[in-house]
């Protein structure tokens, strides 16, 4: 059958699956190295923050339009000639970023870098799939969710030591080589499937590609900028909220009736894939969310560096390395996924509340390392069952379409989480500001105390009564305002563990009964 046929034995296979790994890798880890190098761009191409911010946004714009559209385009084209141009396109549009002298020609390659890195993920799922025999498919998922778990992880230190040590443009350069060789690797090895014949440009839907771009890029655009522009306040935000919500509507009309759709819904009927697509939006909400809010609090409550704070997620990226493998021969052996994906979903609420239990304004770095080595731990017993829960029902082309879902989804998620969390820690701000303020009174006895030693302190150090009085009550609102964040910082551990704990029912009432096929008859 042809799906047997593109399984890979010996070197071959172990090329074509590090070829898929270096491009997944080449697309995540440049999802978060750019976040460390914001400040240094600004001053040299004379940005505002917001311009700035589009960098992120332009390139999660550019993702996300891609990844649903990957496994259509694939046929189009051949998966090999589509996987090497995408490569081709990254490796390109990473030079140009590199090279770019304004802010707008920067957010230009950037979109067209995410347009090319979309495909890379996706598609690297399906090809390291489909060249394992069907027995071995939980360790080749195992390798594969290496490159998806660590990358995000790795952006941050790698970014921070670049800029540390060279300039920003080597955060796009260092792709240059790597993309190089995977260009080549793939043309040379990766084989693709033989697919149904190509439509011909009458029959292409050109208006399920429209939809879904204005839909998912004015989602993408809301998400990323809704907090910094006031959300509905702004008029610009309200207009894309009313498109991104037509355009869903229109693209699912569309795409549930055209008879060559070019995102195959009907795909959803499975149930395991429909679970799945719900797991991978909660995982990337808890994976970018947590190396979003984590070197947040690292830098801005405890004051560390962008490197500090980067190389301290390091032993937990190690440690979903680690437990990688040994989940992948637990599936093989016979485990189930779900009880593995639940067991690592309530993990994840342990780390969440360990995280919150240790918050302080000043926290030791040494509080961090188990809690993080058990979020580690977590994301490594989480992301292969999920992808084999998704995956396992289907067959042929089924497995990319699928692959796509899940791909774009924990990439939706990811926004969502960082969207959710920024916006709910501006409010939670000022919310722990005004109920700690209350405390700042006259009426206050212990308040009182404080204040007048803090005075007779700067008084002793020669300032006049009433300019000691004012730097003693600027120093108590530094300290109000350093504790209402850290009391923020403490929710949103809180509810993000709330969030993953609420799954582990859900999880565990999927049956792995009559309906469900096991991995090694999925693929046939």
């Amino acid at each position: 059958m042809q799906q047997e046929s593109l399984v890979e034995y010996g070197s071959r296979r172990a090329i074509v699956t590090i070829t898929a790994i270096l491009c997944a890798l080449l697309e995540i880890v440049d999802t978060t190295i750019v976040n460390v190098a914001l400040n240094d761009m600004k001053g040299n191409l004379g940005a505002t923050l917001s311009e700035i911010g589009w960098v992120i946004t332009a390139y999660a714009i550019g993702n996300v339009i891609v990844v649903p559209m990957t496994s259509w385009l694939s046929q189009q084209f051949g998966r090999r000639n589509y996987f090497a141009a995408s490569v081709l396109l990254f490796t390109v549009c990473s030079f140009l970023c590199g090279n770019a002298t304004t802010m707008w020609e920067l957010i230009l390659f950037r979109f067209l870098q995410g347009v090319g890195g979309g495909a890379l993920l996706v598609t690297s799922q399906t090809i390291i799939t489909e060249s394992w025999p069907p027995e071995k498919r939980g360790m080749s998922q195992a390798i594969y969710g290496l490159g998806v778990i660590i990358g995000p992880t790795l952006g941050p230190p790698l970014g921070g030591y670049i800029v540390e040590h060279f300039s920003w443009p080597y955060i796009f350069y260092i792709n240059i080589p790597i993309g190089v060789i995977a260009c080549m690797l793939t043309l040379q090895y990766v084989r693709s499937p033989k697919y149904a014949s190509k439509k011909s440009a009458s029959e292409i839907d050109w208006w399920g590609i429209i939809f879904l771009a204005m839909a998912v890029g004015s989602l993408q655009y809301v998400l990323e900028r809704g907090q910094e522009d006031d959300w509905f306040n702004n008029r610009e935000i309200l207009i894309l909220t009313i498109t991104a919500v037509l355009g869903f509507y229109f693209f699912i009309w569309r795409e549930l009736t055209y008879k060559n759709p070019i995102v195959e819904l009907r795909v959803l009927k499975n149930g395991n894939l429909r679970i799945g697509t719900i797991l991978s939006f909660i995982m990337g909400f808890g994976l970018y969310g947590s190396t979003f809010v984590v070197p947040l609090y690292l830098q801005n409550s405890l004051g560390w560096n962008a490197q500090q704070a980067g190389m301290i997620m390091i032993p937990a990226a190690l440690m979903t390395a680690f437990m990688m493998p040994i989940i992948g021969q637990a599936l093989q052996k016979g485990a189930k996924p779900q009880y593995l994906a639940a067991v690592g979903m309530f993990l994840f609420f342990v780390y969440s509340l360990w995280g919150r239990n240790i918050l302080t304004p000043d926290t030791s770095k040494e509080a961090f390392f188990w809690m993080l080595m058990m979020r580690g731990m977590a994301m490594g017993m989480l992301f292969i069952p999920v992808s084999m829960m998704s995956l396992s029902t289907l067959k042929g082309q089924q497995i990319g379409q699928g692959a796509a879902f899940t791909g774009m989804m924990r990439q939706l998620g990811g926004s969502f989480g960082i969207a959710l969390i920024t916006t709910f820690m501006t409010m939670g701000n000022a919310t722990h500001r005004v109920d700690l303020i209350k405390n700042v009174s006259a009426d206050n006895v212990g308040f009182q105390q404080q204040l007048q030693g803090m005075q007779a302190k700067f008084m002793a150090a020669g300032m006049p009564p009433n300019q000691a009085q004012a730097a003693a009550y600027r120093m108590f609102d530094g300290s109000v305002m350093k504790q209402a964040a850290v009391l923020t910082y403490m929710d949103v551990f809180l509810y993000i563990g709330i969030m993953f704990l609420v799954c582990v029912p859900f999880i565990l009432m999927i049956r792995s009964g009559k309906e469900k096929v096991s991995m090694s008859e999925a693929m046939h």
